[in-house]
């Protein structure tokens, strides 16, 4: 059987979206554009090695998840987000957590004042949790929470409101964060030092894979490196390199690999320049697909598959002319959907002056819906493959990519060049050169350094901050009406776990169950892990 014949099987296995593809002149979109016999190093779309996309029909069998990022002040404000969104068309939801949350600190912190709900929800408890999902079936809903020192309390808090609902916790999907290597690498929200932070992750994975086996325990996240500065092929290199060291880390556990790099999934950023972001996700897939096969040695195809959701770049989105923000996002969602995204958020035109008002936030998922229903590019399965600069760029990034690789694994790993601050420099160097040619005008940015106008200002949503003493006041009576007494032996066992070496989730839900906030959670592990820069006392 030739290649050609073995993904046609595969396609044939998988229903259409609609009986007819064809242009607006009426000609016939073909299922696949491919020469006779395909260069193994491209591939064919949903086999190895993935270059051409994990599913054999793409989008011609069903859209990405359209997901838009919510959260905002209280659990009651985000929930309202959340229903405005799904009657808006989103079909999966995506969750912003506030400062505090992601730290590990309950609202009445004292480390928490003036950053309560500012930059996403705030969660403390269970009870916060139910009202965040208030009115929304877990179980027919994709969740996707952006959340990496507390991951594992987070998805304890769901999976407690999804049962409380009549979900069993084996019929929740979503996705945590969860990835902690990038956190020292790129954005500060850590909380442990590397190896009990690593221990956190392992143990997701393991329970996971035995309790929420349809949850994706680790979003491997490029789009913070990006977003601080690292080209494309770092941000292949510096994602990838994570990734190994997750699943190597896995896999010393005692793990098999094929147990859980099934739900392995990525998260890319996806900047300006057309082409190479497109090429970018094509390489990243081949790499990645090569590294589980070789060097992992996995047998299931579905580990070897790169599956991402991606997000447009923060920060190319400009205070000056909002408006222009539109058109950029809209190359940036095409460039996602042509490249092979299973998930994608729109960035807002105004995320560069505050968080997205409703509108603006319709307007963005508006992009999604019009890519996917007008433009007429998801009749194509990966329609610019074979393209020459499409090829060479994709092979060229591959290159670069793997050169990084090669010096990260001769430091011993991630994690160690980590600890030398190796990526770190790289991306700086990176940003920084970038920064210089805008500022000498060899890169031009429509708006702030060409074609410069006098604006109006637009409206901006603005965060009440009497929130904050409302949340303080709730979380206060929440700890009132609770069994102390359950709340506290449930966070002495998690110490006692925390201790040995035996997995630290089932702990942690036992905890979330018994109404232990997610700031004690974390001051629990603090107490015998330390924090990153200090020791355990």
């Amino acid at each position: 059987m030739t290649a050609l014949e073995k993904w046609a099987a595969l396609y044939a296995k998988s229903p259409p979206r609609k009986s007819v593809f064809q242009t607006s002149s009426g000609i016939e979109v073909k299922p696949i554009y491919s020469p006779a016999e395909p260069d193994p190093r491209i591939g064919l779309p949903g086999m190895h090695p993935f270059t051409r996309g994990v599913q054999p029909t793409m989008y011609r069998g069903r859209f990405w998840t359209m997901r838009q990022y919510a959260g905002f002040g209280t659990a009651e404000q985000t929930n309202e987000r959340f229903h405005y969104l799904l009657r808006s068309g989103q079909t999966g939801l995506s969750t912003a957590f506030d400062l505090p949350t992601q730290m590990g600190h309950d609202s009445d912190s004292p480390r928490a004042r003036g950053e309560v709900g500012r930059v996403g929800v705030a969660i403390d408890s269970v009870d916060d949790m139910e009202r965040l999902f208030r009115g929304i079936d877990l179980d027919k809903v994709s969740t996707s929470m952006t959340i990496n020192s507390t991951a594992a309390t987070l998805l304890a808090l769901y999976q407690s409101v999804g049962e409380a609902h009549g979900t069993a916790a084996a019929d929740l999907s979503g996705t945590i964060q969860n990835d902690i290597l990038k956190e020292y690498m790129a954005r500060g929200t850590y909380i442990y030092p590397p190896a009990p932070s690593m221990r956190l992750i392992t143990d997701t994975f393991e329970y996971c894979s035995r309790v929420v086996p349809k949850w994706n325990p680790i979003s491997i996240s490029g789009y913070h490196i990006r977003e601080a500065g690292s080209t494309a092929a770092q941000e292949i290199a510096f994602t990838l390199g994570d990734g190994i060291a997750y699943v190597d880390a896995a896999v010393k556990r005692g793990l098999d690999v094929d147990s859980f790099a099934g739900r392995l999934s990525f998260f890319f950023n996806v900047h300006n320049n057309f082409v190479e972001e497109i090429a970018k996700f094509r390489a990243a897939r081949r790499m990645w697909a090569k590294t589980m096969k070789e060097r992992f040695k996995a047998r299931d195809a579905r580990s070897c598959m790169l599956r991402f959701h991606a997000q447009t770049a923060g920060s190319t989105l400009t205070a000056q002319q909002p408006d222009n923000n539109v058109v950029r996002v809209s190359l940036q969602a095409l460039a996602a959907v042509l490249g092979g995204c299973q998930s994608l958020h729109t960035n807002s035109r105004d995320e560069a002056l505050s968080l997205p008002t409703e509108a603006s936030a319709r307007i963005a998922l508006r992009t999604q819906q019009i890519v996917a229903y007008e433009s007429g590019v998801c009749d194509f399965i990966d329609p610019l493959g074979g393209s020459w600069a499409l090829e060479a760029l994709t092979d060229e990034l591959e290159g670069r990519a793997e050169a990084y690789i090669k010096k990260i694994d001769e430091m011993g790993g991630m994690v160690e060049a980590l600890s030398n601050g190796y990526p770190q420099r790289e991306i700086d160097d990176a940003a920084y050169a970038a920064q210089k040619e805008i500022e000498e005008k060899k890169a031009i940015v429509v708006g702030v350094n060409e074609f410069v106008t006098e604006e109006s200002p637009i409206e901006t949503l603005r965060v009440d901050p009497a929130l904050e003493e409302q949340q303080v006041d709730r979380l206060k009576r929440f700890r009132a009406d609770r069994d102390n007494a359950a709340a506290t032996r449930s966070l002495a066992d998690l110490k006692r776990a925390a201790q040995g070496s035996e997995n630290l989730v089932p702990k942690i839900v036992a905890a979330v169950k018994s109404k232990a906030t997610l700031g004690e959670i974390a001051n629990s592990m603090r107490e015998i892990f330390g924090e990153y820069g200090h020791s355990a006392p």
